[in-house]
């Protein structure tokens, strides 16, 4: 265990104050204890597996700019102050390397005065806080600049400037309030790679945090699914996580749902330049508008990913189906061991065993795990 110099005050590792052994032991010990909420007897529980520190490819980071000073960081626990980082230990080697440039970069960015005009008056004013967001790609870093106001011709004039002079920048994305990320510089497409495939990621997508992380999650998922083959549904399915190792077996058909536009036009792209023909892909508001009973019968096995709000919306249709109908597997992944709970039970109150569950520890020192579920059919 490395010891952090901002361990007492950042919220981000709560726990690194604990050696190996007794971290791993609380860990295990609390996943336990909420697993004790089920309503179910002798669960099997998996060996958890454990990522290494300082393998956390994504970072949201806070910044703001006062009297001269920029801060970068994460916030100090239970509030809105951000602790100033040098060097995060959870994050990759490459990601730590540039912080020393995205610094300096935010520091002349909020230096930048822009004049508009409000009521006929002339206002001078400068952008002084924000978050930016990293992510160590599998060919370079992305980044993605979340701010309130618009930014000038200066301030994209200063940002072409940063991505000419850093090797390891690949894209530089803007996103003002809530409206989609504008690309300012593009060198190449960011791909991360899953089951030895290059798959395109939109501006300021959702990953798994850690390439390891990924893989475990992954590992467990066709684990699970064993010999099994035939339609599956992948829900909440992001940028394909599941779907792609599942393709590469060509008797399965994989209907992969999610809601976010841009993120599955990304996806849809990706399957179309590496030609894979057994996922298709839909746009579909899970929390809202789920599969119903009757969509879900043609399905094989149901695989589903959601936040950490959970998916009681879909899991209510599927435990509502008719036992002749109901899938022989359902797959959970969450990150959220408490909306689990709730959608557990629920499948087995709808006829469902829980089987199994991993626990996936790729949020090091932190409270946060995630875990791997199978159920199966009574």
């Amino acid at each position: 265990m490395q010891t952090c110099p901002y361990q007492e005050i950042c919220g981000g590792c709560p726990l690194r104050f604990l050696d190996s052994e007794k971290y791993r032991a609380h860990k295990i010990e609390n996943f336990n204890r909420i697993l004790s909420h089920i309503s179910q007897q002798n669960i099997k529980i998996s060996q958890p597996i454990f990522i290494a520190d300082g393998n956390r490819r994504r970072a949201e980071m806070a910044f703001s700019y006062k009297k001269g000073n920029l801060v970068l960081g994460f916030n100090v626990a239970q509030s809105h102050e951000i602790t100033d980082i040098e060097k995060c230990l959870s994050l990759t080697e490459n990601l730590n390397n540039i912080l020393p440039d995205i610094r300096k970069f935010l520091a002349e960015f909020c230096r930048i005065k822009t004049t508009v005009k409000i009521k006929n008056k002339l206002q001078t004013s400068s952008i002084v806080q924000g978050d930016i967001w990293l992510i160590e790609a599998a060919n370079g870093v992305d980044i993605l600049l979340e701010i309130s106001t618009n930014i000038s011709l200066e301030h994209r004039l200063l940002i072409s400037d940063f991505m000419r002079n850093n090797a390891a920048a690949i894209r530089f994305s803007v996103k003002v309030q809530n409206n989609k990320p504008e690309t300012i510089v593009e060198k190449t497409k960011p791909v991360v790679n899953i089951n030895g495939l290059n798959v395109f990621i939109p501006a300021g997508t959702f990953l798994q945090a850690s390439v390891a992380g990924q893989q475990a999650l992954t590992d467990s998922v066709m684990r699970y699914i064993g010999n099994s083959s035939g339609k599956i549904a992948d829900l909440f399915c992001g940028i394909g996580t599941f779907s792609y190792p599942l393709a590469q077996n060509i008797k399965n058909k994989i209907t992969a749902a999610d809601s976010a536009p841009d993120l599955l036009d990304s996806f849809r792209k990706t399957v179309n330049a590496l030609t894979l023909p057994n996922i298709k892909i839909v746009q579909k508001n899970l929390f809202k508008y789920p599969f119903d009973s009757e969509e879900l019968k043609e399905f094989d096995i149901i695989l589903f990913d959601p936040p950490r709000a959970g998916a009681s919306a879909q899991v209510a249709q599927i435990a509502a189906m008719n036992p002749a109908d109901k899938p022989q597997k359902v797959i959970a992944i969450s990150c959220n061991p408490h909306t689990f709970i709730n959608d557990a039970n629920t499948l087995i109150a709808g006829g469902y065993r829980l089987q199994n569950v991993t626990m996936t520890d790729q949020f090091v020192y932190a409270n946060h795990f995630e875990l791997t579920a199978l159920f199966e059919k009574n």
